[in-house]
């Protein structure tokens, strides 16, 4: 599976696995609900699971991606300081087409 982020998406997990919470886990991409062709993602801190792949970006970074989720996989990371401050993740491999 392929996840991408970019270079304040990767500062700001980082944050995130450098707090107390963290410690022995990873960063996990999840679906929060499905709209047809597309999904809706969140993030947060959690252990891997048998169904899990880790998957390392080039930010040093490790991402847990459920690997039954086809939506997550080529998702990409962004996270923006302007306008509204947080995490934008987009699968451009998925999103933007039809099914009929």
């Amino acid at each position: 599976m392929n996840c991408k982020i970019n270079r304040n998406a990767a500062k700001e997990l980082k944050k995130m696995l450098a707090t107390e919470e963290a410690e022995g886990k990873m960063i996990r991409v999840y679906i929060e609900h499905m709209h047809g062709d597309h999904a809706h993602y969140g993030i947060k801190l959690d252990t891997p699971t048998e169904h899990d792949e880790i998957v390392k970006t080039d930010k040093d970074v490790d991402v847990l991606l459920d690997s039954r989720e086809e939506f997550l996989d080529g998702i990409w990371i962004q996270y923006f300081y302007v306008d509204n401050e947080g995490f934008v993740i987009t699968n451009s491999s998925k999103g933007g087409h039809h099914h009929h």
